[in-house]
């Protein structure tokens, strides 16, 4: 393979088609794994986020341009290599690769996906990202010349997302899946029970997928999905709850990955209510003890997010940062009394009861606000109309729980910056003027050194203006048998993108 450039690698910081028999062979050595999935995909629509289990499956049958490898940094996918042209230009150089229509990937396809994805219609999760391509060329099949509005040395890894996987031309018809050229293909599924996958005897990696294929079967009750795996039922499960971790550890039979990255944290909204008001927010921020929440929802399976999150891991990590959100109530009360309300106020916390994470973190927050003099009024309806909820920003505030886009700082705008259109990601209506300006310096920046000096001031005017008070980072985990290899949860903001280790997933 073709060494990517160093500029590259600073970058790098619906109805289903069945498989077709040629791809598939019963007289191969290798075998069927069973991963137990927390729910049957809503869509697989590729370019549409529709929840961590059809992300899964998703990454089975996809790939785009570039991808994650098992530290959470961008690899090679489709292009080979990328290099920077000029001040806002990229060039990826295809390698050969197939549809599983068996038709080659050519430059017209990708170039066709990405302007789907940046339609004015576009429903795609980075339908604005993309809106930032100026044009898009084609010299030859197996060159593509991405131009955009601005310079973007982020734009490799908005293609490593598995929201933007490169798609046969004019493959997509309504709401169909389109022919992608992923590791696995659709063999069968039973709609909302089990959808089953068989190897692609025509993918770009020699060698892989080393499994023939994997029935992903879904087991909405969590309790369930873990009996499943303890029955040997199934080799892999995703979601493993914190109260089973434990004992998946102890089992000989089995085995846990597990690794942080997922957080909980606080949104507010600044349109009505009293966390308009800043002061007001970091006296929250100051008045919690994040080490009861870790013990409360996640049964000592995380550590206190004190500051926004950014894992240790990063470069752009600052200890003293990271340790912000104190507890010190005594601060909590002066900014109370700063802001008016030295006796207290009252407000409304939402959150939900059908995920005991976050009806258990919304118990502690009630609790250790009380202790300052903030009477919380808990709102707890189900998951579907707390979205409904946020989305339109109905709350004082709120419990988040998410993860950043990727491993970059970029990709924390979408829980940072107010400008963004409104989401349930981030606060709702609280102008954050400032670090948009800061994100997009930081997008344009191809110096590392000066990345870090804007991304530290963000990340300092983020702690004082309180658009997200991080709780709580979580452990999320993968259980699986003993026999199950190559399997790998990825770190930070690319967890639920672990699935790209499937193609070097086996079963012994």
């Amino acid at each position: 393979m073709t060494m990517i450039s160093r500029r590259a690698l600073l970058a790098a910081g619906a109805s289903l088609p069945l498989l077709q028999g040629s791809a598939f062979s019963q007289a191969s050595p290798k075998k069927i794994l069973r991963f137990g999935l927390s729910s049957f995909p809503p869509s697989l629509q590729p370019w549409v986020h529709t929840g961590t289990a059809a992300l899964t499956v998703k990454l089975l049958i996809f790939r785009g341009l570039t991808g994650f490898d098992e530290k959470g940094e961008v690899r090679p996918e489709l292009a080979e290599t990328w290099t920077q042209d000029g001040d806002t230009g990229w060039v990826f150089k295809l390698r050969q690769a197939s549809f599983h229509n068996g038709k080659p990937v050519t430059a017209e396809d990708v170039k066709w996906t990405l302007e789907q994805i940046a339609l004015p219609n576009s429903t795609a999760f980075l339908k604005s990202e993309f809106g930032g391509i100026e044009k898009i060329e084609t010299p030859d099949p197996r060159t593509v010349r991405i131009v955009m509005k601005q310079p973007t040395v982020t734009l490799p890894i908005w293609l490593a997302s598995p929201h933007a996987p490169i798609i046969a031309k004019d493959s997509i018809e309504g709401r169909g899946l389109g022919i992608g050229a992923g590791p696995f293909m659709i063999k069968d599924q039973e709609r909302g029970v089990s959808i089953e996958v068989a190897a692609f005897d025509k993918y770009y990696k020699p060698g892989l997928p080393k499994l023939a294929g994997i029935k992903l079967t879904a087991y909405a009750d969590e309790n369930l999905r873990v009996a499943g795996l303890q029955a040997g039922d199934i080799d892999l499960i995703e979601y493993v709850p914190w109260q089973h971790m434990a004992a998946i550890e102890k089992d000989p039979r089995l085995k846990l990955d597990a690794a942080n990255g997922p957080f909980m944290g606080l949104n507010f909204n600044g349109t009505t209510g009293p966390f308009k008001d800043a002061r007001l927010r970091q006296a929250v921020g100051f008045a919690i003890r994040r080490e009861e929440i870790v013990q409360a929802a996640f049964y000592g399976r995380g550590t206190p997010l004190q500051g926004i999150p950014i894992p240790e891991t990063s470069p752009y990590y600052d200890t003293g940062r990271a340790k912000f959100w104190s507890y010190d109530p005594d601060r909590a009360k002066k900014l109370m009394a700063e802001a008016g309300v030295p006796k207290g106020f009252s407000c409304t916390l939402l959150s939900t009861a059908q995920y005991g994470m976050h009806k258990s973190t919304a118990e502690v927050v009630q609790a250790q606000l009380g202790e300052i003099g903030i009477d919380v009024k808990l709102n707890l309806p189900d998951w579907a109309q707390r979205v409904d909820l946020g989305g339109k920003g109905r709350y004082e505030f709120c419990v988040q729980g998410t993860t950043a886009d990727n491993n970059d700082p970029d990709g924390l705008a979408p829980l940072l910056d107010g400008e963004l259109p409104a989401n349930i990601s981030r606060s709702f209506g609280l102008p954050t003027p400032e670090i948009h300006a800061l994100f997009a310096k930081g997008r344009a920046e191809f110096d590392v050194a000066k990345r870090k000096a804007i991304y530290a001031e963000l990340e300092r005017l983020a702690l004082e203006q309180a658009p997200l008070v991080g709780l709580a980072w979580r452990s999320q985990g993968y259980g699986m048998v003993k026999s199950v290899t190559g399997f790998k949860g990825l770190p930070g903001g690319t967890n639920f993108f672990s699935a790209y280790s499937m193609e070097e997933t086996a079963l012994g």
